[in-house]
């Protein structure tokens, strides 16, 4: 009987070092999911922001002299040029959302195309906005088209 509590020595220990181990790369596995989820979330909340600022400017030329001409005059831009109302929108833009100010290539681009096939007369409002979140390489971006009558 001594012989076989003596070959068991130290066997508790060993189980508990396995359990802990086991245990160990179960929460290793539970942060891995929380830090996606958490970036899943901030990817969900700039794509929220974004549709929201396109439809600010939408909504703003609904409310403002919907001809063509006034549309593309006030609103209709790009990278360092466009109307008064572009201006103030893409300042807008610039501060809700990363990675926007200071690149060109990626600034809000908002296109005013008159559709005079419609009776009454239209305008087809492309919005586009891109942004792209610090550490990431990806550039994410969000399309809206309008048509102002």
């Amino acid at each position: 009987m001594k012989a076989t509590y003596s070959s068991q020595r130290g066997s508790m220990l060993l189980e508990a070092l396995i359990a802990i181990l086991i245990f160990s790369l179960g929460i290793l596995a539970i942060v891995g999911l929380q830090a996606g989820a958490v970036k899943l979330s901030s990817d969900a909340k700039y794509r929220s922001d974004a549709n929201l600022l396109a439809n600010q400017i939408i909504g703003q030329m609904w409310v403002s002299d919907r001809t063509a001409t006034a549309l593309q005059t006030s609103f209709q831009g790009s990278a360092g040029s466009g109307g008064p109302a572009y201006n103030t929108w893409a300042a807008s833009v610039a501060n809700a959302l990363p990675g926007v100010s200071g690149i060109a290539a990626i600034e809000p681009v908002i296109s005013v195309a008159p559709n005079t096939k419609t009776n009454p007369p239209s305008s087809t409002v492309t919005v586009t906005i891109q942004w792209q979140v610090p550490g990431d390489q990806t550039l994410h971006k969000a399309i809206t088209i309008a048509d102002i009558i």
